[in-house]
């Protein structure tokens, strides 16, 4: 067979398909018809074409995704136990939440393999003592340990520093001389809070450079901790966006560092009721994650709003990642988004319009400033409260709940968990950004029923 099979067919111009589809519209305009535009204003074509789409940068992109188990750590025994069990059964990578300094990382680790799988040192308290010990316990082991400390973060989430901007900084300056990888941007709070994508990326941008310019010497990657909801390939050209963006501003302070990306499905638009749909939601989540890049994929159970962590919830949503990792092939290509007109098209769109924004936010202080004065948490709540009206005027759809939902569902009895935003009146240094899904005041309202 001839390897020029196509050479006797004429190239048609991006030109010529837009005549033929102005022709097929019958008169119909062809920018209102066909053409779109996305809620955080990047523009939609029809269709993407050579002549059009020339490549302005090469995307870096990870070398394959790990599956990453969750482990809250209560009980050093159990923890390890749990973490040793779901290895065998397919995690590729644990990450460990830790809630105090104190814990033994000898009983924590003991029997866990050492090649091919990172630990993740999730720390909810800041110290650089404990990620000098973390680091002594990986040199002396041969583990690979990341410890994951976002004092930022902390901050946005909680109201609080841990201490005090200049206590928390000057552990974290502690920790860079340590040459050990210690530091995350957990940028998933802005996504189930209701940024938009631009946010999201601007912000991560700017909390990023917080730490390039208040740490001198950061020496290892820095961990992203991100979200993807199921806009499938904004989701995708979102994280090579991210890449893109950290790889141009790490350049700018001469570091030479990739970032570590670890995505999450989004909780935002997760269901209590019809819960079985939020299996779709996460499958497609997570091949964003895959086709966008992710050094990590931790999968969110279906259970997971209204559930205490089981072995059932866990093993699905492994399972999840094990058949899209092994049997449907997605590990057996290296960059499979690459060349695709549209996604490089979005990436690019999402990528300018980000180092706008971040910009914008550095020309005004920076992000700790504009958290202190509450501009980052206004504009959130603009963003979140705009697709909240479109939740609840139908225009954004959650299958089982504000379309098609089964009126005999009944949860009342199966929660384990409080599914809604909690509230508790403290004092605080800042406003902090509160994450809440979309079908909330519908679940309420629902359950407010049940008899």
């Amino acid at each position: 067979m001839s390897k020029h099979l196509f050479n006797e067919f004429e190239p048609v111009s991006s030109k010529q398909w837009k005549q033929q589809i102005q022709y097929e519209l019958k008169g119909a305009d062809y920018n209102e018809t066909l053409a779109w535009e996305s809620p955080e204003g990047i523009k939609v074509k029809p269709f993407y074409h050579a002549d059009e789409n020339q490549l302005k940068f090469e995307s870096p992109i990870s070398n394959g995704f790990k599956i990453i188990q969750n482990i809250y750590v209560y009980d050093i025994s159990k923890s390890n136990e749990r973490a040793v069990e779901t290895i065998n059964r397919g995690a590729e990578s644990i990450r460990f939440t830790l809630e105090s300094d104190t814990a033994s990382l000898e009983k924590l680790m003991e029997n866990l393999p050492k090649e091919n799988i990172i630990y993740y040192f999730n720390v909810l308290f800041l110290s650089a003592d404990f990620i000098n010990k973390a680091a002594s316990f990986a040199s002396q082991n041969n583990y690979k340990i990341i410890v994951l400390q976002d004092a930022i973060g902390q901050l946005s989430k909680d109201g609080n520093w841990f201490e005090s901007l200049e206590k928390d900084f000057n552990q974290l300056q502690s920790a860079a001389a340590l040459n050990f990888p210690f530091l995350s941007c957990k940028i998933d709070l802005y996504q189930n809070a209701g940024a938009n994508i631009i946010q999201q990326l601007g912000y991560a941008m700017a909390h990023v450079n917080e730490y390039f310019n208040r740490i001198e010497g950061i020496s290892t990657p820095i961990t992203f901790e991100v979200s993807v909801g199921t806009n499938y390939f904004f989701e995708i050209a979102k994280l090579r966006a991210l890449r893109l963006l950290f790889d141009s501003l790490a350049k700018e302070y001469q570091y030479t560092f990739d970032c570590h990306i670890i995505v999450t499905p989004t909780k935002r638009n997760k269901t209590l009721f019809d819960y079985n749909v939020n299996m779709l939601r996460t499958t497609t989540e997570c091949m964003s994650a895959i086709l966008g890049g992710a050094d990590g994929i931790s999968n969110l159970a279906y259970d997971a709003l209204y559930h205490k962590d089981n072995e059932f919830g866990d093993r699905i949503s492994r399972n999840q990642l094990l058949v899209l990792k092994h049997e449907s092939y997605f590990n057996q290509v290296h960059n499979p988004a690459d060349g695709a007109y549209y996604i490089e098209s979005l990436t690019e769109q999402l990528a300018e319009k980000a180092l706008d924004l971040f910009k914008d936010i550095e020309a005004n202080g920076g992000l700790i400033t504009q958290l202190i004065v509450g501009t980052i948490q206004r504009k959130i709540n603009e963003s979140a409260q705009k697709e909240q009206d479109l939740f609840d005027s139908g225009k954004e759809v959650l299958l089982g709940t504000n379309k098609y939902p089964n009126k005999n569902d009944k949860m009342a009895k199966e929660l384990e968990l409080f599914p809604f935003v909690k509230t508790n009146a403290r004092k605080t240094l800042i406003t902090p950004i509160i994450e809440k899904r979309l079908a909330e005041k519908t679940e309420q309202e629902r359950l407010s029923l049940e008899a």
